[in-house]
């Protein structure tokens, strides 16, 4: 899925339950192509530990350059008060296989340089720190404050 010709007819895939120990993953969202607004087939999920909503993440299905360059695959939050507990690490371990599955290998993740927590759960999660990259001025992300990224692959 390179290109947005490539993922019209895109289909989701049924998915088992996702969980480690504590960490649940349910599906909060299936969001279906949209080129009008860059948006790649992507599955949202709440990051839930006894429950209680502990974070996010998103697996995104795409090779474009903006995705595997600037976006990442994955991304991931969570909660303040849930943090130190490696559920952005695990998360990411749980959505590999669907990554995977979509023909996804590697996986790119990326944060920004200066987030260390991020660059962390990325080593964590099995990804080796490829290069930081500066965002171009005609991407969105340079847009929010986003100057540079630091990219992780994960191959799986």
């Amino acid at each position: 899925y390179e290109t947005i010709d490539e993922l019209r007819g895109f289909e989701f895939l049924p998915l088992n339950h996702l969980a480690d120990d504590d960490l649940e993953l349910s599906l909060a969202a299936r969001e279906p192509l949209n080129p009008n607004i860059g948006w790649v087939p992507t599955y949202r999920f709440d990051m839930r530990c006894e429950g209680r909503y502990a974070g996010s993440i998103s697996l995104r299905i795409a090779n474009t350059t903006d995705i595997v360059m600037y976006l990442g695959h994955i991304g991931y939050n969570v909660d303040s008060h849930f943090r130190g507990r490696h559920f952005a690490a695990r998360s990411c371990k749980l959505v590999f296989p669907i990554a995977f599955k979509h023909g996804i290998n590697p996986v790119w993740i990326t944060c920004n340089p200066d987030n260390w927590a991020s660059r962390r759960s990325c080593e964590l999660a099995g990804g080796e720190m490829v290069e930081i990259v500066d965002v171009p001025p005609t991407n969105s992300l340079y847009h929010r404050g986003d100057y540079q990224k630091c990219r992780y692959r994960v191959s799986i």
